[in-house]
């Protein structure tokens, strides 16, 4: 069997994998209710979701620098907080911590997306309708319930919505009840050049840099209001990302 044969027989069994694993995904997803919202985080759609992430940073040449996981505790869960860029924020953030499980509140949409919508609820992602305060403060209690119960830690995206200026919007303080009723650290983190991706691919690869800038520990959780958390994570992340001094 020649050099070229040999190859062609390993891109050709590297294709067939991936394949069997995309049906694998779609499978999988078909047996979860697309209306249900779980309470338990699945190992195995996580493992799924990952591992789909994976590729797709891969195929989508993104290439990720990840700044101050050392900051990020690792025995007790958090709420995450983060600018918002980009539609690959929460993506390419859960596969770069994924060793945190972290479930994102998200916006209803994102839940209909094929496979992927039904993928992410087995992981304890929640849906928020912001226009509905009735049901977006059932999520906001659900998010506090999955950290007390240890289940996952929780993404969230203060801002409300993805920046259309590329410069940050005010900090909604209600966002960080959560980590005020459950009482968890909360991690301060920004994200840099997401929104370049769909533009770079497929020619270019995308570098994009997620930094951890602090953590606030439960014992000034309790402390602070979530005014004063709100204030001080916004001034860490626009100093971080230069919008301010």
């Amino acid at each position: 069997m020649t050099v070229v044969k040999i190859i062609l027989l390993a891109v050709a069994g590297i294709i067939c994998l991936d394949l069997l694993f995309w049906i694998l995904v779609i499978i999988s997803s078909l047996f979860i209710n697309p209306k249900k919202e779980y309470s338990k985080n699945s190992r195995y759609h996580r493992f799924l979701l990952n591992e789909a992430t994976r590729r797709v940073v891969k195929v989508g040449r993104i290439k990720i620098h990840l700044t101050g996981i050392e900051k990020v505790p690792s025995d007790t869960r958090f709420l995450l907080v983060c600018n918002h860029r980009s539609k690959f924020d929460p993506i390419t953030t859960w596969y770069a911590l994924k060793k945190f499980n972290i479930a994102f509140i998200s916006k209803p949409e994102n839940f209909k997306v094929f496979s992927f919508g039904r993928i992410i609820r087995k992981c304890c992602f929640l849906p928020i309708d912001r226009g509905n305060p009735h049901k977006a403060m059932k999520t906001i209690l659900d998010a506090i319930h999955l950290l007390e119960k240890n289940e996952v830690s929780i993404g969230i995206y203060p801002e409300g919505t993805r920046t259309t200026t590329g410069y940050m919007a005010e900090l909604k303080s209600g966002s960080f009840k959560i980590a005020e009723k459950a009482k968890v650290p909360v991690v301060i983190m920004t994200a840099k050049d997401t929104e370049k991706i769909c533009r770079n691919f497929p020619f270019r690869k995308t570098d994009i840099y997620l930094d951890i800038l602090d953590v606030i520990p439960k014992e000034k959780v309790i402390q602070m209001s979530t005014i004063e958390m709100s204030e001080y994570a916004e001034k860490l992340m626009k100093k971080n990302l230069g919008e301010i001094q």
